[in-house]
């Protein structure tokens, strides 16, 4: 008897799942706008080194690859960091 009762027809959204979608617009949104900025000014944009590592040219999908992979690593790790001291502290 401890269930909450939800209205018929409409989902019951988590904190977690809330959370999750709006992370993955964001990581949607680095993409899009890396991608139009590579369409608009690949002329005037040099490549840019993910990680440090990988060279990526200054193409359409190089710069989305760029700033869907910056985006989603420090949104991520920030996340787990949250996590990580919800759990111990909470």
């Amino acid at each position: 008897m401890s269930e909450t009762p939800t209205r018929r027809g409409q989902a019951d959204y988590s904190g977690r799942s809330v959370v999750f979608v709006i992370y993955l617009v964001a990581v949607g949104i680095a993409g899009v706008m890396g991608f139009l900025l590579g369409m608009v000014g690949p002329n005037a944009l040099r490549s840019v080194r993910l990680f440090f590592l990988i060279e990526m040219p200054p193409t359409p999908l190089g710069l989305a690859v760029y700033g869907m992979v910056t985006l989603a690593t420090i949104l991520g790790v920030l996340l787990l960091a949250v996590r990580f001291i919800a759990r111990r502290y909470g």
